[in-house]
């Protein structure tokens, strides 16, 4: 089965809600909106940002001058109360008590549940933010610094009172940037900080149906030693093993970068981030996307494919129309847990920050809005949904011609022997090819293509099928989602058939 997720920006869903009606909390998203998200055929809703965040996390946020800058691009008309801090800066696994805290939780997840949804929220392994009762009472479960180390790095380091008096301790980071300054970095060289982090998780594991892991590559003991010089202690899976064994059901996903896929998933982890088919897509690399399909199957079933998050820019303001489009096929169409952004359906330009609470306005582009409906109507398939996939190969159309290269193209294969295709032509000119298809029973018989997104009919040959593949002659961008289906003598052809491919 491959199923997709839907994320979800609480304070600003619950912020767009008070407009409408006061204060808001996770008892006052509508019912019809849950319909609607099954609807739509999601079987999973993230929720980002619902646990409880601090005072002193938000004062970072308010006071950094980078932030507030960016923060002022998000919103012309920014106001303090716009921004609530980082959803990352955690001062405590309970949710906040302004969305209503655990119990409306509670609630919410028995309403996803009786319609078929699971709930997803977050865990943020690597730091705790400022507010966090252990940064005075547990020092100790935090990455310590030095004098040297204040006078070196103080991007990197700060003094902060504890209950023992005062200590410097490091901020939460990853080795290629600077410390995240609303955040405390937590030690996994210490065996109470992972004891304590094991705890945490377990009691977060049973508020909901599975965890999107926060950076989770950081804390792998590889990665700790890179930054921190210390040898930290096996973390995941101690976990996911111990998770597993009681609820074999819940469902970790990592957000994953460097290449760590493989060891992440090896570790225990369900779904991994597919970052590198993003970045292969953005760059309009056609070979490296269709290559980065040759790997095996126990791969990339368990890929977390997505065009757009709340750390990556607005998809609509990165591709053009046409390559935004051409992407999504080829993301959403692969197999692996398809990802979706609120606002992506939408075509929102804007990127909105974790640290606000207030989305900016923007208009609705239909067009946009009209090709995803589409899109989400062919996920629903069952073929799709928990079919066979298999890359197909693109031949050249005649001697001399290489833009066989710029297809993508793909096949789903049904339980009950239905069958779709997937092309896209992934480059900026008219290409042709011919593709190959792997189907035994074309021969002798002929067949109707119908594309999924649009309706039209083509008829096709199945001697000539089987023989030289399917001949396509595609525009810039353009895609077709075929379903395959033979013709019966009696059967009578629709009239929109054709019996052409351009």
């Amino acid at each position: 089965m491959y199923p997709s997720l839907y994320q979800i920006n609480t304070r600003v869903l619950l912020t767009e809600l008070s407009e409408q009606k006061g204060k808001a909390t996770l008892d006052d998203i509508p019912d019809d909106q849950l319909d609607q998200w099954k609807e739509m055929g999601f079987d999973w809703i993230w929720f980002l940002s619902v646990w409880t965040t601090g005072e002193r996390g938000r004062k970072v946020s308010l006071e950094n001058p980078e932030w507030r800058k960016e923060f002022k691009h998000t919103l012309s008309n920014l106001q303090d109360e716009d921004i609530g801090g980082s959803g990352f800066a955690i001062a405590g696994y309970h949710v906040h008590p302004n969305l209503g805290g655990d119990e409306a939780l509670k609630r919410l997840r028995a309403k996803l549940n009786n319609r078929g949804l699971k709930l997803m929220l977050d865990f943020v392994p690597n730091h705790m933010g400022p507010d966090h009762p252990w940064v005075s009472e547990h020092p100790e479960y935090f990455v310590a610094g030095t004098e040297d180390n204040i006078l070196q790095q103080p991007n990197n380091y700060t003094r902060v009172m504890t209950s023992q008096g005062e200590k410097i301790l490091a901020y939460g980071r990853d080795p290629y940037f600077d410390g995240w300054p609303d955040t405390f970095q937590l030690d996994y060289s210490n065996s109470d900080t992972v004891e304590a982090m094991k705890g945490e998780l377990l009691r977060i594991s049973s508020q909901c149906d599975g965890v999107r892991c926060d950076m989770a590559m950081l804390i792998l003991p590889e990665v700790f030693k890179r930054t921190w010089v210390r040898s930290a202690l096996p973390f995941w899976p101690l976990v996911t093993q111990s998770i597993h064994g009681g609820t074999p059901e819940f469902c970790f996903m990592a957000e994953v970068y460097w290449d760590m896929e493989w060891t992440l998933q090896q570790q225990g982890f369900d779904y991994t981030y597919d970052k590198r088919l993003y970045d292969r897509l953005r760059d309009g690399n056609t070979k490296a996307v269709r290559e980065h399909f040759f790997a095996g199957l126990d791969y990339q079933n368990r890929l977390a494919r997505f065009l757009e998050n709340h750390d990556e820019p607005r998809i609509s303001d990165t591709l053009d129309y046409g390559q935004h489009k051409a992407a999504a096929m080829i993301t959403f169409c692969s197999p692996g847990l398809r990802f979706f952004h609120q606002g992506q359906f939408e075509g929102r330009m804007i990127r909105i920050s974790p640290h606000l609470v207030r989305a900016p306005d923007e208009p609705v582009n239909t067009d946009i809005q009209a090709f995803y409906k589409s899109l989400l109507r062919v996920l629903k398939k069952r073929t799709i949904h928990n079919g066979t996939w298999q890359l197909l190969e693109c031949v050249s159309a005649w001697h001399g011609n290489g833009s066989c290269d710029d297809f993508v193209a793909h096949s789903w294969l049904g339980k009950d022997g239905e069958w779709i295709i997937i092309v896209v032509n992934y480059a900026p000119r008219q290409s042709q090819c011919y593709i190959r298809l792997p189907f035994h029973e074309l021969p002798g018989s002929q067949w109707m293509l119908k594309d999924m997104m649009c309706e039209d009919f083509y008829i096709r040959d199945g001697n000539n099928l089987q023989a030289a593949g399917l001949y396509l002659d595609m525009r810039a961008w353009q895609y077709h989602v075929f379903e395959i289906s033979k013709i019966h003598q009696k059967r009578q052809l629709p009239a929109t058939a054709v019996s052409g491919l351009s």
